[in-house]
């Protein structure tokens, strides 16, 4: 059944990378202008459970609801015409491409995205290098590239997939003040961080995964009292 108020429901989802059961029926909820963030060890599933909503993943089965329309029969395609977006975590900006060119590549898939200029205000860094090649920006200028692509598309959910990876700590920083300036706009997001301490100024619910399973579900202001539990769930 539809839950009242959610954007995006997860229900019951499995998936399999060929016989290998990955996602062992992971369910959870996602609200309009929130940050829930996925958290577990590396190969929880976490990960897999952004592909398999996406349907990038077809092996998979359960319920994936968007606006309570079930898209577990929609191409990949289509969902992101619906307004779901996707950074992965290896980014998929094209090297041969300038900055200004990898921006408008995607597709507008409704109104409401950022234009260009807004684009460039929020990441100055990529107005100064708008004419250089993929292959000439630094690890976190392509992270804000792949996020900024996403923004123009005009999608209500971004799913976002360890923006953080591999990037130096004043990089971080400044992705985390982008996002926090995302929330401020009403951004809904779905956080896949390895970086729990990053995570933690941004996430508004938290879904711990073990083993393709969410095995606990509380919200930012349960988080002092599960800090002893995570400490040993997930080592931070």
């Amino acid at each position: 059944m539809p839950i009242d108020g959610a954007l995006l429901e997860i229900e019951d989802l499995n998936a399999w990378y060929g016989e290998s059961h990955v996602l062992h029926g992971i369910s959870f909820d996602l609200r309009e202008g929130e940050t829930l963030s996925l958290i577990g060890r590396n190969g929880a599933g976490k990960t897999t459970t952004l592909r398999a909503i996406l349907g990038i993943v077809r092996n998979r089965k359960g319920t994936i609801r968007f606006r309570g329309e079930d898209l577990t029969a929609v191409p990949l395609h289509a969902i992101a015409r619906r307004g779901i977006g996707y950074v992965p975590e290896e980014r998929g900006i094209f090297a041969s491409l300038t900055v200004a060119e990898n921006l408008v590549l995607p597709p507008v898939v409704k109104g409401g995205g950022m234009s260009e200029e807004e684009i460039y205000r929020l990441f100055p860094n990529l107005a100064e290098r708008r004419s250089s090649q993929g292959t000439k920006l630094s690890g976190g200028e392509q992270q804000m590239l792949a996020i900024a692509r996403i923004l123009r598309t005009g999608a209500d959910v971004i799913l976002l997939d360890e923006p953080t990876e591999g990037l130096a700590p004043v990089i971080v920083e400044r992705i985390g003040e982008v996002m926090g300036m995302l929330k401020a706009r009403g951004m809904t997001i779905v956080l896949v961080e390895q970086n729990f301490h990053f995570a933690r100024k941004l996430a508004d619910r938290y879904v711990v995964v073990e083993h393709g399973r969410g095995v606990d579900y509380f919200a930012a202001s349960e988080l002092d009292a599960k800090m002893a539990g995570l400490a040993e769930q997930l080592g931070v």
